[in-house]
């Protein structure tokens, strides 16, 4: 069920993805090519499956918030791009292949993720069907979130605080490197849809819940996990000598409090009216995933 569901929302976020960023024959067809590269390597598109499950739930009609999920998408991909290049985690693979330095030279990757980034806003200003007051709300929602007070925010201190990283800093950058991003899928489909603001707030805190266990069992997958599936490397904590919640607690504990954060949320989900089945399934699934 879920299986399905999922491969269904990613084949028409994939067909939107392909217009939103053509190919080209123009001078610069090589950032293009790199983009596209990294757009298409096969991504679960969980964030912009999660924008538009939440826009349906108050209320909205799911193809009117297509550019907007897949902009989501677009800054989620200038992030892996990023993340994986030498000054950052130097990952040299990425959902199987390559990763994008790897493939088309750093300089290369660099201008991709700038270039997905920038263009991310103008599809996300591209939304038809939804008044121009909900759009700009929920834009200026993503911008503050994948900033420095959300995604970067996180990024800066995974860089910077890798030797000396607490407990309580290591909580702070979970939700901004890894849920910001999954809180703008919630609260920008809430908002888009038109939701009031005590939803919305429910909604962010649900996204705060399932980002903190998504990263601890990106945690647990990292030192545990079946690097083909991965599609990764297996190991690159360790190698970077980060502190993550694994290295705290340990697999076992790690994983109950996955469950125990993915419950919560499935509790908030319990507390908003209207048909949440689906976005349950999705939650559940993101803590049972294997890669």
């Amino acid at each position: 069920m879920i299986d399905l569901l999922l491969k269904n929302y990613q084949e028409k976020i994939d067909m939107r993805l392909n217009i939103l960023i053509p190919e080209t024959s123009a001078n610069y067809k090589d950032v293009v090519e790199s983009e596209r590269y990294s757009v298409f390597a096969g991504g679960k598109r969980i964030r912009p499956i999660l924008l538009l499950e939440f826009y349906k739930l108050f209320g909205g009609e799911d193809d009117c918030a297509y550019n907007f999920a897949c902009a989501v998408e677009m800054i989620h991909t200038y992030s892996l791009i990023h993340d994986d290049l030498p000054c950052m985690d130097n990952d040299d693979l990425r959902r199987g292949k390559p990763s994008n330095h790897i493939k088309y030279g750093e300089a290369m990757a660099l201008l991709a993720g700038d270039a997905l980034l920038t263009e991310s806003f103008g599809v996300a200003a591209r939304t038809m069907g939804i008044s121009p007051e909900l759009v700009t709300k929920a834009i200026t929602y993503l911008s503050a979130n994948s900033g420095v007070s959300g995604m970067i925010g996180g990024q800066v201190i995974d860089t910077c605080t890798k030797g000396e990283m607490t407990e309580e800093v290591l909580k702070e950058m979970y939700l901004l490197k890894t849920g910001a991003l999954l809180k703008i899928s919630a609260v920008c489909g809430a908002v888009l849809a038109g939701a009031d603001e005590n939803s919305i707030k429910l909604c962010e805190t649900y996204a705060e819940k399932i980002g903190f266990a998504f990263q601890i069992i990106d945690d647990i997958l990292d030192c545990s996990g079946n690097e083909e599936k991965l599609g990764k490397r297996i190991g690159s904590d360790d190698k970077n000598n980060k502190i993550t919640m694994v290295s705290i607690y340990g697999v076992e504990k790690c994983r109950l409090m996955a469950k125990e954060l993915t419950n919560e949320a499935l509790d908030i989900l319990d507390s908003l009216n209207g048909d949440t089945d689906t976005l349950k399934e999705i939650t559940k699934y993101l803590l049972d995933r294997e890669y």
